[in-house]
């Protein structure tokens, strides 16, 4: 199986990042090869520009590819199928017009012209506004077309908003919202080693932001520690091996917010919690 990941830019190093936290370590590297083994014989890795992924996999060049939303939608491929929300890669696509123009909405552009790198979500965008402008490709520095009488407002992606206002431009409209998606072919999606990928990369961005707790607590004060914990579905209690009293101490591991872990230490040990321990989790499957 070929998973195609974007062989360079701002999305290649978060992707490869996260291949190799969900154990499909690369084995022999990522620099300037088309193709890439892993620790699974099963599976391979495949570069290509984070445009061309979506054709990629439908076209059955590659049967899973890790990609832009927006670079999906402009594609406009029919037979994949997103299948997971990587949460990284966060942008919008945006209709701007220069701060001081006519354009304030997105009825003023009737017949206006539009630049654009993503002509075919602009299009789709104009078409469930009923709103009918010129549509013009651009390879580049689309924010400058306005200023140079190319264009009366301009669609483009946006991550802080830092180069629009560097330019004099201003937000009319929200186009599309975007992030990084794991997306498959429909004609690989039962496979097996598709449900082992997608269950891989899961586990770790359910692992991001999350601690394990491990602690030992007198088993009278049990009931008290477990009113604090926030854990997912509540901690695991364990005998402790060496314990020779039955009224003694047990383990009690829970999975909790690194957000909460301050207060629930705090918390657990008022409540007689000793010996607490927290570690990191590399990945966790729900």
């Amino acid at each position: 199986m070929r998973i195609a990941v974007p062989n360079k830019g701002r999305l290649h190093e978060p992707t490869i990042d996260l291949l190799e936290r969900a154990g499909l370590h690369l084995e022999n590297g990522a620099d300037r090869k088309l193709y890439a083994d892993t620790v699974d014989p099963d599976v391979t890795v495949l570069f290509a520009r984070a445009a061309d992924i979506p054709e990629y996999v439908a076209d059955g060049a590659a049967d899973l590819g890790i990609t832009g939303f927006d670079q999906v939608c402009e594609a406009r491929v029919d037979n994949v199928e997103e299948l997971l929300d990587l949460e990284f890669g966060r942008c919008r696509l945006v209709l701007a017009a220069p701060e001081d123009g006519d354009i304030e909405s997105v009825d003023d552009l009737a017949g206006k012209i539009v630049a654009t790198e993503f002509p075919n979500i602009t299009a789709d965008f104009f078409a469930d506004t009923g709103v009918e402008p010129e549509i013009v490709e651009v390879s580049g520095a689309t924010e400058l077309t306005p200023h140079v009488e190319m264009a009366d407002a301009i669609v483009d992606i946006t991550s802080t908003g830092t180069t629009l206002k560097m330019n004099r431009l201003a937000v009319v409209d929200e186009v599309l919202s975007s992030s990084v998606r794991l997306f498959g072919r429909d004609d690989v999606l039962d496979e097996p080693k598709v449900g082992e990928v997608r269950t891989a990369l899961s586990s770790v961005k359910h692992a991001e932001g999350k601690r394990y707790l491990m602690m030992n607590v007198p088993r009278d004060r049990l009931d008290d520690v477990r009113d604090v914990i926030p854990g997912l579905g509540g901690p695991t209690v364990m005998d402790i091996a060496d314990e020779t009293d039955a009224d003694g101490k047990v383990a009690v591991h829970a999975v909790v917010n690194e957000t909460d872990v301050f207060e629930t230490i705090t918390e657990v040990k008022a409540a007689g919690a000793s010996d607490i321990l927290v570690t990191e989790i590399e990945r966790l499957v729900e």
